[in-house]
């Protein structure tokens, strides 16, 4: 069985700073490396060895994109995506917002991640995909053993079919490791941006029928957005790299851009942008387009590690805009997964519908944040107005 190398929680904020400022600044890592093979797994968990607690983040095999990317690190990446899955936790909690299996349990849950970093031949749907999660899986149950942690991972980057043509890459791992469960969060977590969306527009007085929104990412959960908007009456502008999804936007008679369009879609005249793509979509420069367009109100979406420089959030309330934090507006996405896990856990059927119900909850929630931004003359952040509505 595999054995982990384990970074302690003064290594993890070692690599990443930022964890010593954050709520919940212990975060320990199980780095796995193959002992043939180019592969390395680290699993970040915010749950203290031997705690028996439930560590939920999905399993990323990371793309190309970001493992090419400059500075790319498993143990990195793994211990920032952990540190948005506590912050998921922690407004669930909040909030009160959740299916009633994990609402039981939520003192039990903290944020965790598992980031895969391959080789090319063993990406799913290449050669060697079956021998990868083979080994991930060997890593997961070594990881319970040491840790004395339940980990629990749902869907994210880089599943889909794998190299026999028939097996999807989630099936394959939720029938040989119970913590693996293969629900399709990407709807749950689209209609918690929808909610956001809709009740932060309608705290600046914008019903979505007569709303602009431009949309950057058109994968599963911005493809649901779309149609959710859409159907509600709303316009649409929006950026996704890939040609057929840009041609369904198309059909439809919306206007999209490749990659490369980012700019030209903030020069629209939009009252809202939801982010849903790969990573890193409101980096400095997007944020200063999106100060200079003066329609644009509210900044909202689920897109993972989707702010490089943390201080920009702050540049976008001084121009008044209001920006919820994409670890609050992904909240379903989690919720789904540990929901599925624990009716497993306990015989129950699981019905994913549970979780859309509990995602209308959001639309207050950010109606309530937005309108008092709006009212204090934004001298309080999005998360602090979701605290002191809480607190009411």
């Amino acid at each position: 069985m595999q054995q982990p190398t384990i970074l302690s929680p003064d290594d993890a904020r070692a690599l990443v700073p930022e964890l010593g400022r954050t709520l919940t600044p212990n975060v320990w890592v199980y780095r796995f490396r193959h002992p043939k093979q180019r592969w390395t797994l680290s699993i970040a968990t915010h749950a203290e060895p031997g705690s028996d607690k439930l560590s939920l983040g999905g399993f990323r095999i990371a793309p190309k994109e970001r493992t090419e990317s400059q500075g790319f690190n498993p143990d990195r990446e793994a211990i920032g995506l952990a540190m948005g899955m506590e912050e998921k936790v922690y407004w669930s909690r909040l909030i009160g917002v959740g299916g009633p299996l994990a609402r039981r349990d939520m003192n039990r849950i903290v944020g965790g991640k598992c980031v895969l970093e391959p080789t090319d031949e063993a990406r799913v749907g290449h050669p060697k995909d079956f021998a990868l999660l083979d080994w991930a899986i060997d890593c997961f149950r070594s990881f319970e053993r040491v840790a004395g942690v339940r980990i629990t991972t749902g869907q994210d980057l880089g599943h889909g079919l794998m190299s026999d043509g028939v097996t999807q890459s989630l099936d394959y791992l939720s029938e040989r490791f119970p913590g693996s469960v293969d629900a399709d969060t990407s709807k749950p977590t689209a209609e918690g941006n929808f909610y956001v969306l809709e009740g932060m527009l309608r705290a600046f007085g914008v019903p979505l029928a007569e709303a602009s929104v431009g949309l950057i990412g058109l994968g599963n959960i911005g493809m649901h957005v779309f149609e959710r908007v859409t159907a509600a009456g709303a316009k649409v502008f929006a950026v996704e790299s890939r040609e057929e999804r840009r041609a369904v936007v198309e059909g439809a008679g919306y206007r999209v851009w490749d990659a490369s369009g980012k700019e030209e879609l903030l020069r629209q005249p939009i009252d809202a942008l939801v982010v849903n793509a790969a990573g890193g979509s409101l980096d400095t420069a997007t944020v200063d387009r999106c100060i200079a367009n003066e329609r644009l109100r509210v900044i909202c979406g689920s897109e993972n590690l989707v702010m490089p420089h943390a201080a920009d959030a702050d540049r976008l309330r001084a121009a008044r805009k209001s920006y919820c934090p994409t670890e609050l507006g992904g909240i379903m996405g989690y919720l789904t997964a540990v929901e599925e896990y624990l009716a497993h856990l306990e015989g129950e059927p699981f019905d994913v519908h549970t979780l859309f119900a509990a995602a209308k909850r959001l639309e207050p929630a950010a109606y309530e944040a937005a309108a008092r931004q709006i009212a204090e003359e934004y001298a309080v952040s999005f998360e602090e107005a979701v605290r002191l509505a809480a607190r009411v």
